[in-house]
């Protein structure tokens, strides 16, 4: 019965091809624009959530502050400051904290040759800061723990600090002079598309190990204490531990929230997805809107069907057709219509992503010509599924008026209409 209906509604739209296929195009458009912009929703969260994972991807940075609170008559007031000690005791009494460090920074200038960067941060790390912040060479390698442990004097390049100091040749292996003490570059990372910072962007940093550090500058007390969660859900837990560690060795009351500033995920993921989510949300609507112009154009052609057609149900009726029959021939018309115009449209939207490639976003901003940065038109299966579920429904609800009110049709009132 179903291949009957499906067969019937084919040689109909034939019947009035130039018409149908008219109506069709409005589909097309509207699937299209829908498929495409659910793309472009998609690729700009992508974006945008890798350019704050750059940060890293669960990782706290902790400033010193002042105590308020009086625990134990101690004064309020207090400055709280970053020490080795601190570092040892978190190491010992917080376990929820995979990895911590101290930094510290300055920016003495860095030289090679006859340039020079003064604005450069020169930032002391230790070898596990790479790994949280996700610090990845593009040439060499990162800081390791022998560079700590020997003292040894190296350096780690942003991707700006390289093209200022070495333009297109290679890095790796020279010497720099950083405050007028030479240091060998062992690795240098690519232009970073990073949308959270600190101190300074990571493009235009340099690091060496914590223990260099100490030859250019006091390092006693640090800038700031990095650390990481064994897990990203358990970050509010590890800030608690930490603050209660560094509280207990410096003497000041764990709930004093003034006495350290922390900054972790969390406290701009809601941020990320109110952005991202709130824009594709705001972009499948457009399209959907879209495609329910197509669809009331479907709408307005199958109820004009009707009408022509109206001899022809009432025959159908009076040899015994039921309502629910008539309902599904109408019905599956217009969906034959839509999930025609559906297929070609997808077909568009493929033609034409590959035909646009990338739209620029974030690439101008940070110099950036590898197009990492910028839109790309991927249409994904969840892509055709968004936009084939909004296809659907579009479609049935453009087929239900005509499929109604060709059904409530009286058969008799039918036959003698002229």
């Amino acid at each position: 019965m179903l291949t009957e209906i499906i067969r019937e509604a084919w040689v109909a739209l034939k019947r009035n091809y130039t018409r149908s296929v008219l109506t069709m195009l409005g589909i097309v458009w509207g699937i299209a624009t829908v498929t495409l912009l659910i793309a472009y929703g998609s690729s700009f969260r992508n974006i945008l959530v890798n350019g704050f994972d750059a940060f890293g991807k669960s990782v706290v940075i902790c400033w010193p502050g002042q105590t308020s609170e009086q625990p134990g008559g101690q004064r309020a007031g207090k400055k709280v400051v970053f020490e080795k000690a601190d570092l040892e005791m978190v190491k010992a009494t917080a376990p929820l904290v995979k990895y911590v460090c101290l930094e510290t920074v300055r920016r003495p200038g860095i030289a090679y040759e006859d340039r020079m960067v003064g604005t450069a941060a020169i930032r002391g790390v230790c070898p596990e800061y790479g790994e949280m912040r996700n610090e990845v060479p593009s040439e060499g390698r990162w800081l390791n723990s022998s560079d700590e442990l020997e003292r040894r004097r190296v350096c780690f390049l942003g991707g700006r600090i390289r093209e200022q100091l070495f333009s297109g040749r290679p890095a790796v292996g020279e010497t720099v002079a950083i405050g007028g003490v030479h240091f060998t570059v062992v690795g240098v990372m690519a232009r970073k598309i990073q949308l959270s910072n600190y101190f300074s962007s990571d493009d235009e940093s340099v690091w060496i190990p914590y223990s260099a550090a100490g030859d250019l500058w006091n390092t006693r007390y640090a800038a700031v204490t990095v650390f990481e969660p064994i897990a990203p859900q358990w970050e509010k837990k590890a800030m608690a531990q930490v603050r209660a560690a560094i509280a207990t060795r410096q003497q000041f009351s764990p709930s004093d929230q003034k006495s350290m500033q922390m900054f972790g995920r969390d406290e701009f993921r809601p941020v990320i997805d109110a952005i991202t989510i709130g824009l594709e949300v705001l972009l499948t609507f457009i399209g959907t809107l879209t495609l329910g112009i197509g669809g009331v154009g479907v709408m307005n052609i199958m109820l004009v069907s009707v009408e022509e057609r109206i001899r022809e149900i009432g025959l159908r009726r009076a040899l015994g057709a039921k309502k629910i029959h008539i309902k599904l021939q109408f019905l599956t018309e217009t969906l034959l219509i839509m999930l025609l115009g559906g297929a070609i449209g997808v077909l568009v939207s493929y033609v034409v992503a590959a035909a646009v490639g990338t739209l620029p976003l974030m690439g101008p901003l940070f110099e950036d010509d590898s197009g990492k940065a910028d839109i790309r038109l991927h249409i994904s299966s969840i892509t055709l599924l968004l936009s084939s579920l909004v296809l659907l429904v579009v479609g049935v609800l453009s087929g239900l008026i005509p499929a109604f009110r060709a059904s409530k049709l009286d058969p008799v009132e039918a036959l003698r209409y002229e």
